[in-house]
């Protein structure tokens, strides 16, 4: 599978021109944590909003200085054609938590780790969705709190008319 199965698309995008606060204003009407900075469409790098809080608000700048200032620059990236192993790799080896997806120079998408767990939720739901719809679709038997009973051979033994029968027994 190719990142691009994976990626969010478009990726929100602002100028290294635009202020900080345009920067957080985007991040917040996108519902997003991060936006790739460009400069004439080229990928200069990336501002997160964890860059915000640590780069511009902690250390007193002004939210009318330019995004330039606390850009990650260069950004770690990945393309739109690569296996997914390879931004599984590519996140374990850089330690970043979004990844933009370059199709050529051309920005096409963020990958986030968000993106690959889902991944491996759909892998494993794949993965289990038989068996447990064979788990569902064996008729019930007699219950206890432990579980199912299992008799000799497999059986069940016939339920019992008073569950006390079973105490008496002992």
């Amino acid at each position: 599978m190719n990142v691009s199965a994976s990626m969010s698309a478009p990726a929100v995008s602002v100028s290294a021109t635009a202020t900080i606060g345009e920067a957080a204003r985007q991040m917040d009407v996108h519902g997003v944590g991060c936006l790739v900075v460009t400069d004439r469409g080229a990928l200069l790098g990336i501002v997160t909003d964890r860059d915000i809080a640590l780069r511009a608000v902690a250390t007193g700048r002004d939210r009318d200085e330019p995004v330039r200032g606390i850009t990650t620059a260069p950004a770690v990236t990945v393309d739109a054609a690569d296996d997914i192993h390879t931004a599984y790799r590519t996140f374990r080896t850089s330690g970043v938590r979004r990844l933009p997806v370059l199709d050529g120079d051309r920005v096409v998408g963020m990958l986030t780790v968000d993106d690959l767990l889902m991944d491996v939720f759909r892998r494993v739901a794949d993965l289990l969705g038989p068996v447990a719809w064979s788990v569902l679709e064996e008729p019930p038997g007699p219950q206890d709190e432990i579980g199912p009973r299992a008799g000799v051979g497999g059986k069940s033994p016939p339920a019992l008319a008073n569950p006390s029968d079973a105490l008496d027994a002992e």
